[in-house]
């Protein structure tokens, strides 16, 4: 079975299964933003509580954080934990997006991809992972997002190395998968639905998982 299709099969497997993902829950790409820093190094549970303290306050728009003291924002955002850290990492984004675009997302998207992510990645605090994230999600680029699920479940069925790098394995996805935003978005939420339902970290869970016929 050549990679391609075995790599569409993983795919076709999790969505029969599982079906729509649905992802990325937001009410604006600028929400997007937010949750990709919030998510960092917590689950999607805390990020939304951080979401849903900017929400109340109306801070679901880039200008309203202008005024706003760093600390003031850690405070609201204390249930995405690290919280003054990712206060420091949102204002930092807050500072690209304004110089950058003005708070134009959609002026954002219309830049390639190759020029605009090296300079994402150059903001203090976003890696790989969240700038393609933003890339994907909110800017709506095909860029594949990988995370700590994608990289486990691809060695668990000895497809990469355990310490494989982020950039080998998205390479890894993007030469064996058509350049589709809608693919890659629902690729990535499916694997972590896996992951979280059965490719667990301490011990994985294989029967009745989507992917265990691969095995």
């Amino acid at each position: 079975m050549s990679h391609e299709h075995l790599f569409m099969q993983l795919y076709q497997a999790m969505y029969q299964a599982l079906g729509a993902s649905n992802w990325w829950p937001a009410e604006s790409n600028f929400e997007v933003c937010l949750g990709a820093v919030l998510t960092q190094n917590t689950n999607w549970s805390n990020a939304s509580r951080a979401i849903e303290a900017l929400r109340e306050r109306d801070l679901l728009l880039p200008e309203h954080f202008d005024a706003l003291p760093e600390e003031e924002l850690a405070q609201i955002i204390r249930p995405a934990g690290y919280y003054r850290v990712k206060a420091g990492r949102i204002k930092n984004l807050l500072d690209f997006l304004r110089q950058e675009a003005d708070y134009d997302l959609d002026r954002l998207a219309r830049e390639p991809v190759d020029a605009l992510r090296p300079r994402l990645l150059g903001v203090n605090g976003i890696g790989h992972e969240t700038a393609d994230s933003i890339l994907l999600y909110a800017l709506h680029q095909p860029v594949f997002v990988v995370d700590a699920y994608t990289a486990r479940i691809m060695h668990r069925h000895a497809l990469v190395p355990e310490d494989v790098g982020y950039t080998e394995l998205q390479e890894l996805f993007t030469a064996n998968l058509p350049q589709d935003v809608a693919l890659y978005n629902e690729y990535h939420a499916l694997f972590v639905r896996v992951g979280k339902g059965w490719c667990k970290k301490s011990k994985p869970s294989c029967f009745g998982c989507p992917l265990e016929v691969f095995l």
